[in-house]
């Protein structure tokens, strides 16, 4: 425990040019994921592009899947700066073709590599981070890259908004490109030696495994885009799903589907936690709007908590490192809790700030439990599988939410929003919360002597 409380700090001068251009790029990436949503209705108008307009976020999903089963042991086996490198400049050439776009097929084109970038660039933080941070730093690190996601959450859509009316949409694109490049700089000047070093010749099974993940991020997409609506939607999304139950298991650690004990378990909390959380996100504004009354901007009001909140769990978790499994509970305990009290929007005599509180609660448990499991899935890797195990985390992240919000998705479109549609759709939600708070003990691992200790500092270039 001496050992974590006397490791340098995430922004000490030893760390700070690496630290400051992750947390940079982390940023940007998050304004642009954001800016996208509030963006699309200017984008799709000024294209003509509104019959394609769920390819705009299918198409990026479906490429950052590919691209991080894909990324995770090309880092394992390069070492993660090519997949690094490649994923900044595919995200800033994604950035650019999007931006200069003059019709929907191009802009789409450009979403696309924005998908593969973010997706190469992600995986391949996971792989750095456990070779340029002692251990001891993970909780931290990982702390300092949640909080990452406040700022664009918190300023993001009003920037996005007064920036599309006042000169175009283009320069969301653009801008984020242009401020990429000095980000990455910073990063570069940062970067350990020996993150550079190759460390296997060859894998025979990555050819596989990435076929698989091709088959997942077309179930992912089937299914996303078939949920939306009734008639010749409907058979796309069961067969989105039949794909996604074929591939899932050959991208997931064996036992994931049962949490196992230990990977399995980290990697299906993650699913789980994600799944809820973001699909009931969804709901929030929807709810607020519609059931309470309030104006958009009121009711956006609402995330903006959430994410307040996240940052704040995120911090907490990072200053106990120790309490893992308390942790993961908690907060997967306090997601579920979260979601039920924002359930009552649905019932009048219910006062509006109860339900801000609600959505509050939720986005504290997710921020105590999402960098927690990021240590843990390094914590439990072998050298040279970080890149593979991180990227098992992050697709069922991704296909958990998915089928998430898609499923709910259908539900209200199928039935209106109705309020036991509502309280239906989120009592799904609970369950899925619920569900990793029981199976939170089964992350527990045994710990070697000296996991916890500060390892030799690696030489920065």
């Amino acid at each position: 425990m001496n050992s974590v409380m006397t490791a340098p700090g995430v922004f000490s001068r030893r760390y700070r040019a690496l630290s400051v251009g992750i947390v940079a790029l982390g940023i940007l990436v998050a304004f642009e994921y954001l800016a996208v949503a509030t963006a699309m209705p200017l984008i799709g108008r000024e294209l003509d592009g509104y019959h394609l307009y769920g390819l705009a976020f299918s198409g990026g999903m479906a490429a950052t899947i590919i691209a991080t089963v894909a990324g995770g042991r090309w880092a394992d086996v390069r070492g993660p700066l090519p997949v690094l490198w490649t994923g900044v400049a595919g995200f800033v050439a994604g950035l650019a073709v999007s931006g200069f776009a003059t019709v929907m097929e191009v802009f789409l084109v450009g979403r696309f590599l924005q998908g593969l970038g973010g997706g190469l660039f992600n995986v391949a933080l996971y792989v750095l981070v456990a070779q340029a941070y002692p251990s001891a730093m993970h909780p931290r690190v990982f702390s300092a890259l949640a909080a990452a996601w406040v700022l664009p959450s918190v300023v993001g859509p009003a920037v996005t908004g007064f920036v599309a009316e006042t000169w175009s949409w283009r320069w969301i694109f653009l801008g984020v490109a242009v401020l990429s490049v000095p980000a990455a700089l910073v990063m570069w000047r940062g970067l350990p030696a020996t993150a550079a070093r190759p460390r296997e010749a060859n894998d025979p099974a990555f050819l596989p495994r990435f076929a698989w993940g091709v088959c997942a991020a077309a179930g992912a997409a089937l299914l996303q885009y078939g949920s939306g609506g009734a008639g010749a939607g409907v058979p796309l999304a069961v067969a989105g799903l039949v794909v996604l139950a074929l591939a899932l298991p050959r991208l997931l650690p064996k036992g994931t589907l049962r949490a196992a004990r230990g990977l399995p378990t980290v990697v299906a909390l993650r699913g789980l936690a994600a799944g809820a959380f973001f699909a009931a996100e969804v709901f929030v504004p929807l709810m607020l709007v519609r059931e309470r009354g309030l104006n958009a901007a009121e009711a956006g009001l609402a995330l903006t908590g959430g994410a307040l909140a996240w940052s704040l769990g995120s911090w907490i978790q990072g200053r106990r490192p120790h309490a893992r499994t308390l942790t993961i509970r908690l907060g997967a305990t306090l997601i579920a809790a979260g979601i039920c009290v924002t359930a009552s929007a649905v019932v009048p005599a219910v006062p509006v700030p109860v339900v801000f509180a609600g959505w509050v609660v939720a986005g504290l448990g997710i921020g105590m439990l999402f960098p927690t499991l990021s240590v843990l899935v390094l914590e439990l890797s072998a050298p040279g599988e970080e890149g593979r195990n991180s990227a098992s985390l992050s697709v069922g992240e991704s296909v958990f939410s998915v089928v998430a919000v898609s499923l709910t998705g259908a539900l209200l479109a199928a039935y209106g929003g109705l309020p036991w549609v509502y309280l239906t759709c989120l009592s799904l939600l609970v369950v899925m919360a619920a569900t990793a708070a029981l199976v939170g003990g089964r992350s527990e691992h045994r710990r070697e002597a000296g996991t916890m200790e500060v390892c030799e500092v690696p030489e920065i270039r």
